[in-house]
């Protein structure tokens, strides 16, 4: 058996371990916005984004990919798993089930959820905000983990998935809170970074979340699907004179590599597919790439502290799933890797690109901006492997390739030099030189202060009913 068939067979293998108790694959269907969506989708083409079908561009996907820079866009996230927690327990649950101190957690704030299993590595992470008291809903590319925990039992709590009830529309970059305050007449510049309140749009209840997906100033409108079609269609004229784009599915990845934000079923695979009995999640299909595991399917696990998302001042006395782990690793020394960036040598690339007008034997393609599915590729320093890169994207903004990387520490130093190795195991491979880049790839500019700019808004709200 080649190497590559043995690569497709550990992850295959693992997917066949256990039955997922209530995920189903769910036919995809248009977004609750798609009316207000094909008046701009003149190309006429779709993108699944999990079970929703989405416009591959409206524009020109270049042009979206760097609209959160210049001016800000619309896009639909619309897709995402939404589950409300609730009940008297709900805050003891998901303290327990996240990594994160939810201790001082205020009504309206937002909170990274990162959640472990019992070795420590990533289940499920996603955003959580507080409603009231006893009232939380996480967001996140699954919920399945989080239902799953709770229905172990023993928690006077419960789940209610209100997906099909939600709408999530991104706006995101520096004219994005001009257009929101004229969308909705309201003074916006409260809602601090991390934090929410709510507001209309023409009569309509909408939840304002100041995010920072995008590593720009911007924000998220959550609101009901029976009127996302209006307000869709608000915002693309609200934001006409501000130099607004819509956001195609093509175009959306290509900011989170540029902010250094890892994305779950992309960068890394959830750890609950190990899991007896858990769910699986984040079927987007095989891995590909030039990487090849040796320890087998964790080898696409990662640990918080590999991604940024570890303790500063080490691991808490709190109980947490996954905490007796991460003390285990932290007396071992590890994680021995950390979250960087990596800068792809142009003409490399360029030869990859340019490979079809050669003669040469034709290596893998590179799909642009990035690829649809998970895709790692191994890492080479001297020719010995020290890492391994995802989220290969061209970024129109840099005018280069970059992508993320998990790197041994003792090669993290922005300015060191590495070679990607390009192309799946069995196919004509190139090396590609690289060079360590320090995240985000460029200004962190999500928390602006937004009470200190009044150029931050340029046009007047729109009055209210």
């Amino acid at each position: 058996m080649d190497v590559l068939s043995q690569q497709r067979g550990t992850y295959e293998a693992v997917l066949r371990l256990h039955d997922a108790p209530f995920v189903t694959e769910r036919p995809a269907m248009f977004s609750p916005a798609a009316t207000a969506q094909d008046e701009g989708n003149t190309r006429g083409t779709y993108g699944r984004f999990a079970q929703i079908l989405l416009p591959e561009e409206y524009s020109d996907w270049a042009e979206e990919s760097a609209a959160h820079v210049g001016s800000c866009y619309l896009g639909d996230w619309t897709s995402l798993h939404k589950v409300k927690v609730h009940g008297p327990q709900a805050l003891a649950f998901l303290s327990r089930l996240g990594m994160r101190d939810l201790s001082r957690f205020e009504a309206g704030q937002i909170k990274h959820h990162v959640q472990l299993d019992d070795n420590g590595w990533i289940a499920s992470e996603g955003v959580l905000c507080r409603l009231g008291p006893e009232e939380f809903v996480y967001t996140a590319g699954s919920c399945d983990w989080l239902l799953w925990q709770l229905n172990r039992g023993g928690w006077d709590a419960a789940a209610t998935d209100i997906s099909a009830d939600r709408f999530v529309f991104g706006v995101q970059g520096p004219a994005s809170l001009a257009v929101l305050e004229k969308l909705t007449g309201d003074d916006l510049r409260d809602i601090g970074f991390s934090r929410s309140r709510m507001t209309t749009v023409d009569g309509i209840p909408v939840r304002v979340l100041r995010t920072g997906i995008s590593g720009e100033l911007g924000y998220e409108l959550h609101g009901p699907t029976e009127h996302a079609n209006e307000i869709w269609a608000a915002v693309v004229a609200s934001g006409q004179d501000a130099g607004l784009r819509q956001l195609g599915f093509r175009a959306q990845p290509v900011q989170h590599i540029e902010a250094g934000i890892a994305t779950n079923g992309l960068d890394y695979l959830p750890a609950s597919i190990l899991t007896p009995g858990a769910p699986r999640q984040f079927r987007k299909g095989v891995p590909t790439g030039s990487y090849v595991p040796t320890g087998g399917i964790t080898d696409y696990f990662r640990k918080p502290a590999e991604l940024g998302w570890g303790f500063r001042k080490g691991v808490p006395d709190r109980d947490f799933i996954g905490r007796d782990a991460l003390l285990a690793d932290a007396e071992k020394g590890a994680p021995g890797r950390q979250l960087t960036g990596l800068r792809w040598n142009s003409q490399d690339v360029a030869a990859v690109l340019t490979s079809l007008l050669s003669e040469a034997e034709l290596p893998d393609q590179m799909e642009l901006p990035r690829a649809r599915g998970p895709h790692f590729d191994q890492v080479l320093v001297a020719g010995a492997p020290v890492g391994v890169a995802t989220g290969r994207t061209v970024s129109p903004t840099l005018r280069a390739m970059i992508s993320l990387c998990v790197l041994d520490l003792a090669h993290t130093a922005p300015g060191t030099e590495v070679t990607v190795l390009w192309g799946r195991p069995g196919t004509p491979q190139r090396e590609i030189r690289a060079t360590v880049t320090a995240l985000p790839f460029k200004p962190d500019n999500r928390r602006t202060d937004v009470t200190a700019h009044s150029s931050l808004h340029p046009v007047r709200p729109r009055p209210r009913r």
